[in-house]
């Protein structure tokens, strides 16, 4: 049997890392491949129906741990949306313990996620769907989280 250059004993994690934009009517998902090297955006859900979502996504892969946006404004006070967050990952904590869920600052991230959309050449209809800013959104956090802890 060849092998190049791998081994069966990596210390690589193969479990994924899915990332929350968080919203009033929608939430923005995002996940990495199995190994954490590259982040995609998931889907956008009914922030309603998210709760119920994750926990089929994860009967099906295997999630290390979910970072979610903290809401913040740019004077760092909480938002109006940081309630409704704490609610949220008071819920899972309770319920789901063994999936930690961590908060990372997510000031900046639509305002980012319209400037790729422009980058990537999207025309003016397709910026305007709250969905896709959501999913981008929550990918730019998950990259967020990814390179501060290469650092």
């Amino acid at each position: 049997m060849l092998t190049l250059g791998c081994s069966t004993t990596s210390s690589k994690s193969v479990a994924r890392i899915l990332s929350i934009d968080y919203g009033k009517k929608r939430t923005g998902l995002a996940v990495t491949d199995p190994l954490q090297l590259i982040a995609g955006g998931l889907a956008t859900v009914s922030t309603s129906e998210l709760y119920d979502y994750l926990l089929d996504y994860m009967s099906k892969e295997k999630v290390e741990r979910i970072i979610i946006g903290e809401p913040r404004q740019l004077n760092g006070q909480p938002s109006e949306n940081l309630a409704r967050v704490q609610q949220f990952v008071n819920r899972w904590r309770k319920a789901q313990p063994q999936v930690p869920i961590e908060y990372v600052d997510e000031r900046f991230t639509s305002v980012l996620a319209h400037k790729a959309m422009i980058d990537g050449g999207l025309h003016k209809k397709a910026r305007q769907n709250k969905a896709l800013v959501d999913e981008i959104s929550a990918t730019i956090i998950l990259e967020d989280y990814m390179r501060s802890r290469k650092l």
